[in-house]
């Protein structure tokens, strides 16, 4: 199954690769890469993440890397990676779709 990372993911990648170079660059670009590598493993087991208690639907979930949260969404031709977030953020669900 492939793996497609939404716009809004992204976005978010970007974002908080800035906020952690602004103490350590090397550190950040080694967590953005760690990240990926979280989310493209999914492509193997799609379902080993939790169900978003935030919808309680079973083809939207999550898996975490240290605090962050990692949702995505599964469909029959791929998984999208809908969004990226620090887990003490609240989840704005007008930003998943």
């Amino acid at each position: 199954m492939k793996v497609i990372w939404s716009q809004e993911s992204l976005k978010q990648l970007i974002e908080i690769e800035i906020f952690i170079a602004k103490d350590s660059p090397k550190r950040a670009a080694k967590f953005i890469n760690k990240l990926i590598e979280h989310g493209e493993e999914i492509k193997d087991f799609p379902y080993k993440g939790r169900v978003v208690p935030e919808f309680s639907v079973s083809e939207i979930r999550e898996i975490f890397e240290k605090s962050y949260r990692i949702i995505y969404r599964i469909s029959e031709e791929q998984i999208e990676i809908l969004t990226v977030f620090e887990g003490h953020q609240m989840l704005n669900p007008a930003d998943l779709f």
